[in-house]
């Protein structure tokens, strides 16, 4: 250890965990294959392929349900000493709610298995935005007979997978599908009703907890948590108007998840806002104790961008559709660094101000980065004389934000690992392949060829070493 702590200027703490992030959908293909039942993505690219980018769907992503084995060991090669992957909800359970399909479980079985082999620890999400439709067709997220449904998936994979599964997590970024859901029209079924985004809401973080109740009483010895996207919100100026906008912001993306997650209660502020608009949820008796009682054990933390807010500059139309930009407004601060392909602000301070804040007001809970990455169009713009994309770009990327994460660990906050989006390059659901992720390359005219990039091999460095050398330091 003394000989690797001499070789890098940050260094981390020992079993730290590398790695990186994926889900089903995304990645695994074979959408019709295996008795696989059709989830909401399978339906609107077949009802509406128009709504994709270049009209490609889920049917084939990056084909990891047939090539896990060789994926897997690509993964042993670019440093992985732990990977989270999502459980496909209608492939377990092709109806959402009956019977469990042999062929899925002896996939997910085959698949844990092979990382244990490779000595990769596996995390599991058991959500990752794939309702299944027949879920959605009883009104998904908005409806307690799919929360039901949810927690007896949750306890099928308990039961099959976990006695070797040590890290589970019951969603991924639970505020995406009530954004895209219900708010802004990016998933399906692409409403506008804040109404059901609240309800849905609500559902979500009851199912969570329910799923966490059940894992508790199974006593399996792992973990449970979920993973949420946070995005710090900083207001224009200290002007108190500004600041009251940041905070309102905060408050309706973040702190709705986060504080039932962590705290086991909703803020009192947003309870509040939604009450005084008029759009509280049904809550039946016992619901607000089993969010109390069944609180997360590990936060993972999905990391992009900033939100920058500002006050409202114009009074909203009262009547128009409710939405959280009743109160605030975006605002673009000048000199910002951007990732020009996928339109987001690159501040890698953000990632140690998120972390700090977990310190300081949500009991220094472990956690770790789910999710960090750097989505880049036409990388066969930079291949080298090897055939690999030399990608330094992404490499400069993950060694910012490190640097925060470094800093925070320093400073005393829990974090236990560092996980990329993504391993290699998959299907981005409206976006398809537009933006690539992966330390892998996918060459879909190729077969679907996997190419380490260079950060890939990078990658592999950083985990051996635990840490990275920095020259400008």
């Amino acid at each position: 250890m003394e000989l690797k702590q001499k070789q890098v200027d940050y260094y981390f703490p020992k079993g730290f965990w590398w790695g990186s992030a994926s889900s089903a959908t995304q990645m695994e293909g074979a959408a019709k294959l295996g008795n696989k039942g059709p989830n909401i993505w399978d339906y609107w690219y077949e009802t509406e392929p128009n709504r994709f980018f270049n009209e490609v769907g889920p049917e084939q992503t990056s084909q990891f349900y047939d090539r896990y084995k060789s994926d897997i060991q690509l993964m042993k090669e670019v440093g992985h000493n732990s990977f989270r992957f999502s459980i496909s909800w209608s492939r377990l359970i092709p109806n959402g709610n009956g019977d469990v399909n042999e062929q899925a479980i002896q996939f997910y079985n085959d698949v844990i298995d092979e990382l244990i082999s490779k000595d990769i620890e596996p995390f599991v999400n058991l959500f990752h935005f794939d309702m299944p439709l027949s879920m959605q067709e009883m009104g998904g997220w908005e409806s307690r007979e799919v929360v039901e449904a949810y927690v007896r998936y949750a306890q099928r994979c308990f039961e099959l997978f976990g006695d070797r599964v040590k890290y589970w997590f019951t969603h991924n970024e639970p505020v995406v599908p009530v954004e895209g859901q219900y708010l802004y029209g990016f998933h399906y079924p692409a409403l506008c009703n804040f109404s059901k985004a609240v309800q849905a809401a609500f559902h979500e973080i009851l199912a969570s907890a329910k799923a966490i109740e059940i894992y508790k009483r199974m006593n399996l010895g792992g973990k449970i948590g979920i993973i949420l996207n946070l995005t710090p919100s900083y207001p224009r100026s200290q002007h108190p108007s500004d600041v009251e906008a940041a905070d309102r912001a905060d408050l309706l993306f973040n702190r709705s998840f986060l504080d039932p997650s962590v705290k086991g209660t909703f803020p009192k502020e947003l309870i509040e806002i939604i009450h005084s608009e008029g759009f509280t949820p049904v809550i039946k008796e016992g619901d607000l104790a089993v969010i109390k009682e069944n609180t997360v054990s590990l936060l993972g933390i999905n990391y992009y961008q900033p939100r920058r807010v500002k006050t409202k500059e114009h009074l909203s139309n009262p009547s128009a559709p409710f939405l959280p930009e009743r109160y605030f407004d975006y605002y673009e601060m000048h000199g910002r660094k951007m990732n020009p392909y996928r339109g987001w602000e690159i501040y890698e301070k953000g990632i140690y101000d998120l972390l700090i804040d977990i310190k300081n007001n949500y009991h220094n809970i472990d956690c770790f980065i789910a999710e960090n990455g750097m989505g880049v169009e036409n990388e066969e713009r930079f291949i080298g004389t090897d055939g690999s994309i030399e990608d330094d770009y992404r490499i400069n990327f993950y060694k910012e934000h490190l640097k925060w994460v470094h800093k925070a660990i320093e400073e005393g906050v829990n974090v236990k690992g560092y996980h990329v989006w993504t391993f290699m390059d998959n299907w981005s659901w409206l976006n398809a392949y537009k933006n690539r992720y992966g330390l892998v390359s996918v060459n879909l005219a190729d077969d679907y060829k996997r190419t380490v990039k260079k950060s890939g091999k990078w990658f592999r460095e950083l985990s051996d070493l635990n840490g990275f050398k920095d020259v400008t330091r």
